[in-house]
C-alpha cells in the first residue's frame, strides 16, 4: 500500500502506440505500429528530414520502451535495444474506440461502456437537422465542408470561402467527433466557442464524444491554427482517477488538453501552453514544486496531431527523440517516492494509409518503482496503481501493477 505523501504523475504521449492490438482487424487496423514503424524507418535512413539515424530514445528505452514493443507485437525494434531499468510492459485496450476520450478514461479507471456514434464517410457527412441547428446557432445560412477530413487541408480548402461568408468550417474523422474551424478575427473566437458550447450537448446526446473548436487566424495564402482549440468532451460515465484524487483532498494537476477530456471533473489546477514544449516546461515545474500526495496527468498532443495525422514519420521521430531528452532531465530530479508513468492513449501510426488513429496496445514505463517485467495489462491498470501508489480508495476496473 501506498502513502499519502507519494506523488504520481500520468504523462501521456499522445498516440505513441506500439502494435498488437488482438481488434486491431476489427478497426482496419491489423499489422499498424507506431512505434515500431518509425524506428524500422529511421534505421533504413527513411526518417533523415531533421535528424539522422536510428530512432535514438535511450531514456525512455532505459526504462523498457524496445522490450514493451517487442511484448506488444513482436516486431523489430531498430535503434530501441537496451535492458530495461524500470517496469514496462503494454497495455490492451478494452473500449471499442481509439480515440483520445476512451484511451484517457480507462488509463483513469473507466472503460467505456457504449458505442460511439461516428459520422459516414460521405459527402455529405451530417445529417440536415444537425447542419440546420449549427446554422441556427452560428447565425448563417449554410456550413463549408461537411465531410471527413485532417483540419489543415479542409481550412486550406475553404477558408476564401469562410472569409467571404462567415459560414463555419464543419468536418468529422474516423473517431467520434463534429470539429468547428472558424477565423478567429472574422468569425470570432468567443463566437466560435459559444458554438461548440452550445451544439455540445446535442451532439453528446448521439454518443458522439467531441465537439472541438479549431480557430485559426492568417490569410489565404498564409493561415495558421491557434492555441485556443477548446474540446467540448462528453463526461466520463463515471468517477475517475482524479475524482478519486480530489475527493479524498489531494492537489490534482492538469496539463495539457487533460481539463477538456475529462469536462474539468476531478481537477484542482489547469496547465495549458503554445506546445509541448511549454508542457513539458510546466511538467517540469511540477516535479519540483507540487504538493505531496498530489497526482498530476498531462498529455503531450503534437505526436498525433502535428506528425500522426499528417504521416510525417521524420516529425514524429524528431517528437520522439525531442521527449526522450527531457525525459532524461525530468528522470533525475525525481523524489524517492515519486512515481512516473509514461503511457499513450491510442495508435497513430504515420507510415498507415489515411490520416486517422490506429488501434493498437500502448507501452506503460514506470520510473521510481524498481525493474520488473509487468506483461501485457489493462488500460485501466495504470488507474489502480497510482491509487496503491498514493493510499486512495480505487473504484476502477483495473489491478494495481505495484
Amino acid at each position: 500500500m501506498g502513502s499519502a505523501a507519494n506523488r504520481a504523475f500520468v504523462i501521456v504521449m499522445d498516440s505513441v502506440g506500439c502494435g498488437g492490438a488482438p481488434d486491431a482487424a476489427d478497426f482496419g487496423d491489423a499489422g499498424a505500429n507506431t512505434l515500431a514503424h518509425i524506428a524500422q524507418a529511421c534505421a533504413a535512413g527513411r526518417a533523415d528530414v531533421g535528424r539522422k539515424g536510428p530512432l535514438h530514445m535511450p531514456h525512455l528505452d532505459g526504462l523498457g520502451l524496445g522490450a514493451a514493443i517487442r511484448l506488444a507485437s513482436g516486431a523489430d525494434t531498430a535503434g530501441l535495444s537496451r535492458v530495461p531499468q524500470g517496469l514496462w510492459g503494454a497495455l490492451s485496450e478494452v473500449s471499442r474506440g481509439k480515440d483520445t476520450p476512451s484511451g484517457h478514461w480507462e488509463l483513469a479507471g473507466v472503460p467505456v461502456p457504449w458505442e460511439w456514434t461516428y459520422f459516414p464517410n460521405t459527402m455529405p457527412a451530417f445529417p440536415p437537422d444537425l447542419v440546420a441547428l449549427v446554422c441556427k446557432l452560428a447565425g448563417t445560412d449554410g456550413i463549408l465542408g461537411n465531410c471527413h477530413s485532417s483540419g489543415v487541408p479542409i481550412i486550406a480548402q475553404h477558408i476564401e470561402a469562410h472569409l467571404k461568408t462567415g459560414w463555419p468550417i464543419c468536418y468529422t474523422s474516423a473517431d467520434s467527433v463534429f470539429q468547428i474551424a472558424a477565423h478567429e478575427e472574422s468569425f470570432g473566437l468567443d463566437r466560435l466557442l459559444a458554438l461548440c458550447a452550445a451544439l455540445a450537448p446535442h451532439l453528446h446526446a448521439m454518443n458522439v464524444g467531441r465537439v472541438i473548436a479549431r480557430p485559426f487566424t492568417g490569410t489565404v495564402q498564409a493561415f495558421h491554427r491557434t492555441a485556443n482549440r477548446h474540446d467540448y468532451a462528453m463526461a466520463p460515465p463515471a468517477p475517475t482517477l482524479l475524482d478519486w484524487a480530489a475527493q479524498a483532498g489531494r492537489a490534482t494537476h492538469a496539463v495539457g488538453k487533460i481539463g477538456d477530456i475529462f469536462s474539468m471533473r476531478g481537477i484542482g489546477k489547469l496547465w495549458k501552453g503554445q506546445g509541448d514544449i511549454d508542457l513539458f516546461d510546466h511538467v517540469d515545474h511540477l516535479i519540483d514544486h507540487s504538493e505531496a500526495g498530489s497526482l498530476t496527468f498531462a498529455n503531450f498532443v503534437e505526436f498525433d496531431s502535428l506528425y500522426g495525422h499528417p504521416r510525417d514519420v521524420a516529425g514524429y521521430a524528431r517528437a520522439l527523440e525531442w521527449f526522450d531528452t527531457r525525459v532524461g532531465t525530468l528522470l533525475t530530479r525525481l523524489r524517492p517516492t515519486d512515481l512516473v508513468i509514461f503511457t499513450a492513449d491510442h495508435g497513430n501510426d504515420p507510415t498507415w494509409r489515411g490520416t486517422d488513429h490506429t488501434r493498437e496496445r500502448v507501452p506503460v514505463l514506470c520510473a521510481g518503482q524498481g525493474v520488473r517485467a509487468l506483461g501485457v495489462r489493462a488500460f485501466a491498470d495504470v488507474a489502480a496503481s497510482v491509487a496503491a501508489h498514493l493510499n486512495l480508495p480505487d473504484h476502477g476496473a483495473g489491478v494495481s501493477f505495484l
